[in-house]
């Protein structure tokens, strides 16, 4: 469309009332989906030009689409390697917009929320060697509950998953054995158990498996009322997952240049142990001005009033002296025909 008719076309809508629309096409992480969601509905009433799609592929393949050019950000829990880094034309920065935590969920016959698991008995379960729910390795750690004979059936993703990769780094810090026979990484060759696609995949499945155990984003299992295990952390404490959790483990922590950094395992006597930031994959040279500016300023508006909908979600709120101020400076950076897209 020549830019003539664009003006008569937006010059149309105008008289009608209506605003042309800028379209934003986003893909990855399903980690942060249900807190992207509520986010892309918030943002609308604050620009209703700006229409973002964002479609919940997993991590991989926000990292492939993003590294392609086919969509204008990716979503991803984990930092891309250097492998994939290679692989990019131009600069791509890392901008942490989340945390949450990664958590058990399981399915076990009468048996409620709480359940406790230590790094020796959760590594047991997703190498095999744990095999009924009713172990004396699990039922040393939780008198008083019945636990019954059933087959524990573990669950894990299938899709290149940043859930996947934060869960396995876990389990490669605290257990050698996971280390050397399996590793860590997006996708893994799990010993046991059934795979599904995404984190509503891995939800269904633990749904609707009787014995089922597996790792999915805490919101997943929350929405769906799954009961979910509490971990014995680094300090030797059963700790629940919580955004307050998630939120000690991220606190205190040295930022790096490239905002990416592990916070699985922490040393706190409050912090959840499997926590995680999430990232949006944006280019700091933008094709597009108008879908430049309108995603930087939709980035600036989630690091800051966006927020505030993280804990009801069962998010955790970037910590606002460790690494906001870092997060703006990156976004400043943001340009298209060599102007800065932000104002502020």
């Amino acid at each position: 469309m020549s830019r003539l008719r664009t003006a008569l076309l937006c010059a149309a809508l105008g008289a009608l009332g209506l605003q042309a629309q800028t379209v934003i096409q986003g893909a990855g992480a399903s980690f942060p989906y249900p807190l992207y969601a509520k986010w892309i509905s918030e943002y609308r009433k604050v620009n209703p030009g700006l229409n973002i799609n964002y479609q919940a592929i997993g991590s991989g393949g926000g990292i492939k689409q993003i590294t392609a050019g086919t969509v204008d950000f990716g979503g991803t829990d984990a930092p891309m390697t250097p492998s994939e880094r290679a692989k990019v034309k131009g600069t791509l920065h890392h901008i942490p917009m989340t945390l949450g935590a990664v958590v058990l969920a399981y399915n076990v016959p009468g048996v409620g929320t709480g359940l406790k698991l230590t790094p020796e008995t959760l590594s047991g379960i997703f190498l095999g060697h744990i095999r009924n729910w009713n172990d004396a390795r699990l039922t040393g750690l939780n008198p008083g509950v019945k636990l019954p004979a059933t087959p524990i059936t573990v669950a894990y993703r299938t899709d290149g998953s940043g859930t996947t990769a934060v869960f396995t780094e876990y389990l490669a810090k605290i257990s050698l054995d996971w280390k050397s026979k399996v590793g860590s990484g997006k996708s893994v060759k799990f010993p046991a158990g059934l795979g599904a696609k995404g984190n509503e995949g891995v939800t269904g499945l633990v749904k609707g498996t009787p014995g089922a155990i597996g790792y999915l984003e805490l919101a997943y299992a929350r929405q769906n009322n799954l009961a979910v295990a509490s971990l014995r952390n680094r300090a030797g404490k059963f700790v629940a997952p919580s955004p307050a959790g998630v939120t000690s483990a991220a606190s205190g922590n040295p930022v790096p240049s490239d905002l990416c950094l592990s916070i699985t395992d922490g040393p706190g006597a409050q912090d959840y142990p499997i926590s995680s930031f999430s990232y949006i994959l944006v280019y700091e040279d933008q094709r597009d001005a108008a879908k430049g500016r309108g995603l930087a300023e939709f980035l600036w508006w989630a690091a800051h009033d966006g927020q505030k909908f993280a804990s009801a979600l069962d998010y955790a709120p970037l910590p606002a002296k460790d690494i906001l101020p870092r997060i703006e400076a990156r976004l400043r950076t943001l340009k298209a025909g060599g102007q800065r897209l932000l104002a502020k």
